[in-house]
């Protein structure tokens, strides 16, 4: 029981600590709660964003791929999709993000992430279903409506993108970026 008790401690020292920006003694208690319980992915999560703080991507990456071993969660494979990123290793960094989505299609991190990196390989067509399976399930539906019709757009499908801005401006007039899309559209 007391090795429990201990994670837990060391878990929350090393997110406070984290959050101080003391990362040398961040990484201290998390190596600890790591010992405490190595079933658990949070302090591997931690020593990642230490490492990526840090600017050791090389270490995030091996820290990443030990939380998703221990315990796959959308998280850990969004985490190695955003170090691969960073590498400008964009192919895997695709394919981890496409995997975080379909763990949990509301990570909003992976979903933008995703969406950057199909631009970037010239493989929009992909993140139509991601995007619809995320549109009306996230808090930010109406930003995601908006993203899906600039995807739709690039592809030609102008008649869809219409129809998602439309919803889009009926639920809130004010929205800027839906209005310069349908303006672009017109134009």
């Amino acid at each position: 029981m007391g090795n429990q008790m201990d994670y837990e401690i060391n878990k929350e020292l090393g997110e406070c600590y984290l959050f101080m920006g003391d990362y040398d003694k961040a990484e201290e208690y998390y190596r600890k709660a790591a010992a405490n319980n190595p079933e658990s992915s949070a302090p591997f999560m931690g020593l990642a964003t230490v490492a990526v703080q840090k600017g050791d991507l090389d270490k995030a990456l091996v820290l990443y791929e030990k939380a998703a071993q221990v315990e796959p969660s959308d998280k850990a494979y969004c985490g190695i999709g955003l170090v691969y990123m960073e590498q400008g290793k964009h192919e895997n960094a695709i394919e981890w993000f496409g995997k975080s989505l379909d763990l949990n299609a509301k990570n909003i991190v992976s979903l933008n992430c995703f969406v950057r990196e199909a631009y970037q390989l010239n493989r929009v067509e992909q993140t139509i279903g991601y995007l619809e399976a995320a549109a009306d399930q996230t808090p930010e539906g109406e930003a995601v409506h908006v993203t899906l019709a600039g995807c739709l757009m690039t592809l030609g499908r102008n008649t869809e993108a219409k129809q998602h801005l439309e919803e889009v401006l009926a639920n809130n007039p004010a929205n800027t970026s839906a209005r310069e899309l349908i303006a672009t559209m017109a134009a």
